[in-house]
């Protein structure tokens, strides 16, 4: 006997189309934020009158708030834009004395103006200039980034240039330019990646405030150029959470082709589509990402072949990054590392080969859990795990790849307690970061104070995957999947973000080999329901 699906729009993303008491209020759901609304009067009254806002809408008043933080990451960057003038009467940025760690305010934007050949007007991928190492061998290098954040860098140098030959507009050092025009841009990327996730959740429009407020966007917001690719894997995530499988990979190739991680979603999204049989979908995003991040690079690698492996050949060479559990253990113990010594530009390849496997074996784990788990993941839980496996794991942790985690962090376990403690502790990080770099002749800390936050932050990483498994083997625990106000999960197969899998079935297949219906491993309520067709 089978039942006639409902109609497409009952699906709806459209937050206007839902009932008031669909909607998640935070200071009910959530005890942290209930005790914080002390200091504003309280919880919201069970009588109030909910989504009948004006002007001040969520999603409004969350913009707001992510604005006034990137405000905040703007100032705290602001003490590394200051200028002097030198003995001969000549305007320089003032990082003397170690100000660019004194201060916290370092940003690889700044010294990349230079370093990378772009105030001179230097081509990605063209230009080149040789590097002398402190072994006397010498190097000839390249931009090393990746094609659309090359060229994001590359048309920031030259709108500084033209901003500066104008002649009218305020004026500065032209990197303190370069670094202002770049801010804008990567401020409107996270905007974007914020009003994704208030669009993913319009029944929980306030979740998307725990990535607005973030201190991780305070201090990492301008320290690199990850804002691009961030703004990238979100949008992509909810071209797919509206059924666009298309757009979505699209949007994923460019976020990959600024940073390679939003291609990891491809992973998550195929080990659900297999559970649910709806492979279609799954090689329409694979595809049209593939396709999107070849457009952008098949070019350059074409015209530019050993400037644009430059990215590829400094990931193989480099040695483990200050912020890796590597290098903790290495400084901490004295080890010399799988590789042990090692020349100016050899490559650890016993490291390399480590990172890969212990990465391939977290994927291989993170598959065993979506098999185990007694109803099909969510999307955001899954993706969650993988990216954190590949930042524990790898031999480079640089502070801003944080922000790859908060999105799908908030998407995944929208708490305000647990995750506003890990971003606390991974923000905290770069201060013993910066007066490790400092040195301690200069009075900056010994490394072993570096070496302990770092552990830290990875012990808060993975406590934030801890609670996100849990949550994936005891789905009356996830809090996406609980109704307000009523115990128990809406839809076993429920997931906002799942596109064509919210509300899905698990494969006949899947089913026949892997459900027992054992009191060791039985369904909860509700895990054979299904709110749609079988179709794709």
């Amino acid at each position: 006997m089978t039942s006639q699906a409902p109609p497409e729009r009952s699906r709806t993303h459209d937050a206007s189309s839902l009932d008031p008491s669909s909607r998640v209020l935070p200071a009910h759901e959530d005890a942290f934020v209930r005790a914080a609304s002390a200091a504003t009067g309280g919880p919201l009254g069970s009588h109030a009158v909910v989504g009948r806002a004006g002007f001040f809408t969520p999603l409004r008043v969350v913009l707001l708030l992510a604005t006034i933080v990137l405000a905040l990451g703007w100032f705290a960057k602001a003490p590394c834009l200051q200028q002097y003038v030198d003995d001969n009467g000549q305007t320089q940025l003032d990082w003397r004395d170690g100000r660019q760690y004194v201060a916290a305010c370092y940003s690889d934007t700044v010294p990349l103006y230079t370093a990378e050949r772009l105030d001179r007007g230097g081509v990605p991928y063209v230009t080149s200039w040789v590097d002398q190492h402190d072994d006397g061998t010498t190097q000839v290098r390249y931009m090393e980034y990746p094609v659309l954040t090359g060229f994001f860098q590359w048309a920031n140098a030259r709108l500084a240039a033209g901003w500066l030959a104008v002649g009218v507009l305020p004026a500065a050092l032209p990197v303190v330019v370069y670094f202002d025009l770049s801010a804008f841009w990567l401020a409107l990327a996270w905007l974007g990646a914020i009003w994704a996730l208030v669009r993913l959740r319009p029944g929980r429009p306030w979740d998307a405030a725990i990535a607005a407020t973030s201190p991780l966007v305070a201090v990492h917001a301008f320290t690199n150029f990850d804002t691009l690719a961030v703004a990238g894997a979100t949008l992509g995530m909810l071209a797919w959470s509206r059924r666009r499988p298309g757009l979505a990979g699209v949007l994923l190739g460019l976020g990959a082709a600024a940073k390679l991680y939003p291609l990891f979603l491809l992973f998550p999204l195929l080990l659900l589509c297999l559970r649910a049989g709806r492979m279609r979908p799954w090689w329409t995003v694979t595809v049209a990402g593939l396709l999107t991040w070849a457009v952008v690079n098949v070019p350059v690698a074409v015209l530019a072949p050993t400037g644009w492996w430059e990215f590829f050949r400094l990931n193989s060479t480099r040695a483990a990054d200050p912020d890796s559990i590597y290098n903790v253990v290495a400084g901490l113990t004295g080890w010399s590392g799988f590789d042990g010594p090692l020349a100016s530009g050899q490559p650890p390849r016993v490291l390399n080969a480590v990172t890969a496997v212990l990465f391939v074996v977290c994927c291989v784990g993170v598959a065993e859990l979506v098999r185990r788990a007694p109803v099909r993941p969510r999307l955001a839980s899954i993706a969650f795990l993988v990216v954190a496996a590949f930042l524990l794991t790898n031999k480079v942790w640089s502070p801003q790849y944080s922000l790859w985690l908060v999105p799908l962090a908030v998407l995944a376990y929208p708490r305000w307690r647990p995750l506003l403690a890990w971003m606390a502790v991974d923000t905290l990080v770069w201060f013993p970061r910066m007066y490790y770099y400092l040195g301690t002749s200069a009075k900056g800390l010994p490394a072993p104070w570096f070496y302990g936050a770092v552990v830290l932050r990875d012990l808060a990483v993975v406590g934030v995957g801890v609670l996100i498994v849990r949550s994936v083997l005891r789905p009356q625990l996830d809090p996406v999947r609980l109704r307000p106000g009523r115990p128990g999960p809406t839809v076993a197969g429920a997931d906002p973000d799942g596109g064509v899998l919210d509300g899905a079935p698990d494969a006949a297949w899947f089913t026949a080999r892997f459900r027992r219906t054992d009191e060791g491993d039985r369904p909860f309520a509700g895990a054979g329901t299904t709110t749609r067709s079988g179709r794709d």
